[in-house]
């Protein structure tokens, strides 16, 4: 492991050697600092935002050790529903399915990063992946019937693979001696847009489904990362370190042009999501001294507003649809 800058390597290069090395503590602090994961938008009515967060205090919450856990709440932030419950160990990284009824996630509760799933009040929840190495980033198909992921199960660094969502057929699509993660579907199916460095830097790639066809959209020297398409599949958000710190950007999801920053911050901003009508995209910010959850217009980054705002960690948004 070589890529240790905090403006070029993704959570879970760390989130492995910290587990391995020096515990949940320092863990989350690294992992918290990075940009990641990418999340499919789907359309629809827009429904809750699930999260992670280390709070322990405020209504809805049960979660005295202060360790990571699943949350959801209303789109103002109110409303606040705990989903997990695992003393000292860590469930992070929440994915909601199309329909808005199951939510994928990450959680070391069985002793490495394994892929589960809930629905989305938090009952049932069903572990999908069972590896001795790390399986992270889950996000859906549009057709809710496969689960695209990352692992690093083969040795290649980082490989993106899929299931069934049943945790059936576990196939290889990148095959590449390089690190690709953070998978993310396009609304129609048909593409899987995810993170490379296999050109020397992160850049952000699609490929076909069957993972043929992989051409890199971004093409810069600065680290991309994290991209989630718009609900209607035109656009491609993501989080980039051109700036010199991480900020959010969009772009045409066909070829990579119009590249058009969203927010403007010394702080870091990153894991956007949309929302299903494709209107607003969530994220999480440290402007204010620790990670929240900010929203914004999705059309031009204005309107800027922190939803979450209590003293605690709270990061990894993803918006729930609900049907028309």
């Amino acid at each position: 492991m070589t890529r240790t800058d905090t403006t070029t390597t993704t959570t879970h290069h760390y989130l492995r050697a910290l587990v391995m090395l020096v515990g949940l503590a320092v863990l989350i602090s690294s992992l918290v600092e990075q940009a990641r994961p990418a999340r499919a938008a789907f359309p629809g009515e827009n429904g809750k935002i699930v999260f992670a967060s280390d709070r322990t205090t405020g209504a809805g919450v049960n979660n005295p050790d202060g360790d990571y856990e699943i949350f959801a709440m209303n789109r103002d932030g109110s409303g606040v529903t705990q989903l997990t419950s695992n003393a000292q160990k860590f469930d992070v990284d929440p994915a909601v399915s199309p329909d808005g009824k199951k939510i994928a996630f990450v959680s070391n509760r069985d002793g490495n990063q394994e892929i589960y799933t809930m629905n989305a009040d938090g009952s049932a929840q069903t572990r999908l992946t069972l590896e001795p190495t790390g399986d992270f980033d889950p996000t859906w198909s549009p057709d809710g019937n496969k689960i695209a992921f990352t692992s690093e199960r083969d040795g290649n660094d980082y490989e993106i693979y899929t299931m069934l969502a049943n945790g059936a057929l576990q196939t290889d699509l990148t095959k590449n001696k390089g690190w690709d993660d953070s998978p993310a579907f396009s609304p129609d199916g048909k593409k899987i847009a995810f993170m490379s460095v296999r050109d020397g830097n992160q850049e952000i790639y699609w490929m076909d489904t069957n993972g043929s066809g992989q051409t890199n959209l971004t093409k810069n020297p600065a680290a991309d990362e994290g991209p989630v398409f718009s609900p209607n599949g035109e656009e491609i958000a993501f989080t980039t370190s051109r700036d010199g710190n991480f900020e959010v950007y969009k772009m045409n999801a066909l070829d990579g042009s119009s590249q058009k920053r969203l927010t403007t911050n010394a702080a870091h901003d990153v894991y956007p999501a949309f929302s299903p009508d494709g209107k607003k995209i969530a994220f999480q910010s440290d402007r204010d001294g620790n990670r929240e959850i900010y929203k914004m217009n999705a059309l031009d980054g204005s309107s800027q507003k922190n939803i979450t705002n209590i003293a605690a960690t709270d990061l990894q948004p993803d918006w729930q649809p609900l049907a028309n």
